[in-house]
């Protein structure tokens, strides 16, 4: 049995939850979010709560049961209060900037990098070495934040490159003499 699974999502004040057929819709103040719900589950809208079980006793069903629920919590967290990403950028000459509809970066190569924000995120620059990665759906973020992250990720020796903030570097030793 799963214990996520179980726990009825609760829809805080100002969330509604719209349900037809498979489908799930859910409105808050930062916008909406739909959800196709796999056919191995079975939601159920009951007052301010959702409701998610399996449709049998199977692997696939008993596994998916609790991946809805949680993804129906991050819609719910996400259309009322939204998710963030913080990310620093490390190294001398390393920045970024804002240009329009683009992140631009430079990070220490020949070329600066442009990257064209997604429908839906919003990106911040606070100084030129940090940037906020902001929206309503928390995998969108995650998403966007991996892929800035992935242009120069940070390496062992110096640290050097992009990581999120509070995020530990594992620190190699360099040579001895």
């Amino acid at each position: 049995m799963s214990r996520v699974g179980k726990s009825p999502v609760a829809l805080p004040q100002g969330v509604t939850a719209d349900l037809k057929g498979q489908d799930l819709k859910v409105k808050g103040p930062k916008g909406e979010l739909a959800l196709a719900i796999h056919p191995k589950v079975i939601v159920k809208i009951d007052g301010t709560n959702v409701v998610v079980s399996p449709v049998d006793e199977e692997r696939q069903s008993r596994a998916l049961w609790a991946t809805m629920q949680r993804r129906i919590t991050n819609m719910v967290v996400g259309v009322k209060d939204g998710y963030t990403k913080a990310l620093e950028i490390e190294g001398v000459g390393y920045r970024c900037a804002l240009q329009g509809k683009e992140l631009v970066l430079q990070l220490g190569f020949s070329h600066e990098i442009r990257y064209q924000i997604p429908e839906g995120i919003a990106i911040t620059v606070e100084k030129p070495t940090a940037l906020k990665v902001a929206g309503i759906d928390k995998e969108q973020v995650g998403q966007a934040a991996a892929e800035i992250r992935g242009y120069k990720p940070p390496e062992p020796y110096k640290g050097k490159g992009i990581h999120y903030v509070g995020e530990y570097i594992l620190r190699k030793e360099g040579k001895k003499k």
